[in-house]
């Protein structure tokens, strides 16, 4: 499972609205040629949003604030929302993604600019993690929360760069 973020402009964040078949496109296009506007986090993702939580980090950057999909009101592991999930146009990975205004991306760019590998992971015990459930379940091994942190400069660059050109972020799992 993998956390993943592409850059749209908001031209293209409203098209993805009502057609999340052409976005997926989009998506898959830049990452499969590794383009400036696609970037993941890997295994990381989940680290990273628990970190930035504790941190009282405001925006949800990892998982995304708004929903494309209106998700029926069932048990998340029911037999009712895979149904669900299976019926999507395209397949994004675990669940439908979720995306960051412009303004979000700009708050989130705000916070991250100031923030160091260090501060990320200052004063966490591993347990924190485990305790919490955080995939992928590894924390005890030794430089598991260095992983994450190590992501920081580039996910500090990229919602900097999304902030300065007005994107929104897409954000999704495979």
């Amino acid at each position: 499972m993998n956390g993943n973020w592409l850059r749209v402009s908001p031209d293209e964040l409203e098209r993805a609205k009502t057609n999340l078949g052409w976005a997926h496109e989009i998506a898959m296009t830049a990452r499969d040629d590794n383009s400036e506007r696609w970037t993941a986090t890997d295994k990381a993702w989940h680290g990273l949003d628990f970190l930035l939580d504790r941190l009282g980090f405001e925006i949800p950057l990892v998982l995304g604030a708004e929903s494309f999909v209106e998700l029926p009101d069932v048990e998340p592991d029911s037999d009712e929302m895979f149904d669900f999930l299976d019926d999507l146009e395209d397949d994004w990975g675990y669940g439908p993604p979720s995306y960051l205004t412009p303004v979000q991306v700009a708050a989130a760019a705000s916070q991250l600019a100031t923030l160091t590998e260090d501060d990320l992971i200052r004063g966490v015990d591993p347990q924190e993690l485990n305790r919490a459930e955080v995939y992928p379940g590894t924390w005890e091994r030794p430089g598991e929360l260095a992983r994450v942190a190590h992501y920081l400069p580039d996910v500090r660059t990229f919602f900097a760069a999304a902030a300065k050109e007005g994107d929104a972020v897409i954000c999704w799992l495979d």
